[in-house]
């Protein structure tokens, strides 16, 4: 298997070692032996419940701290593994999927103002598509772009494109 697809022994330690490795691999969501982002995607939600209670601005606040802290995070765990993007680092996959989930905070963009429970697995869809298809720009960054940065970016666009998709289809639904 490839480097970027397993974790030898070295490098699990490696990265349970530091919260920086705690952090980028989303709290262990990151370890599953397949589909790391699904995974991570989905632990995603289990905080966005509570964040989800929080203004906007707040919200909008912690997004920012959380891709910040991501950068770095996954910088440093990067370097520990020694490889560049490792699967294992899902911290992106969790500030993407509350980005993607931004829509559903903004009560004039929910049908009769009340959020139902498919809407949320609606937007997890959105942003594994849009992560795992990567259209044009999110596959020129994800290309180009490296570091903690590399990491963290593409997968913010592929929320951000799963948001747009997401909030038109609760407008035509309003």
């Amino acid at each position: 298997m490839s480097a970027k697809k397993t974790l030898n022994r070295e490098q699990r330690h490696a990265l349970l070692a530091t919260p920086a490795g705690w952090l980028a691999c989303g709290f262990g969501s990151g370890l599953a032996p397949v589909a790391q982002g699904t995974f991570g995607s989905l632990a995603a939600l289990l905080p966005w419940l509570l964040l989800r209670e929080l203004p906007l601005p707040i919200y909008l606040a912690v997004l920012l701290i959380g891709f910040g802290a991501g950068v770095w995070a996954c910088n440093v765990a990067s370097r520990a593994l020694g490889v560049a993007d490792h699967r294992s680092l899902v911290w992106d996959e969790f500030i993407g999927q509350w980005v993607a989930l931004l829509p559903l905070l903004i009560p004039a963009l929910l049908p009769h103002g009340i959020a139902a429970w498919w809407m949320p697995a609606i937007g997890f869809l959105l942003f594994r598509l849009f992560d795992v298809w990567k259209p044009w720009p999110i596959s020129w960054l994800d290309r180009r772009v490296k570091g903690g940065m590399g990491v963290m970016i593409d997968d913010v666009l592929a929320g951000v494109f799963a948001a747009v998709v997401l909030a038109c289809g609760l407008h035509f639904l309003s």
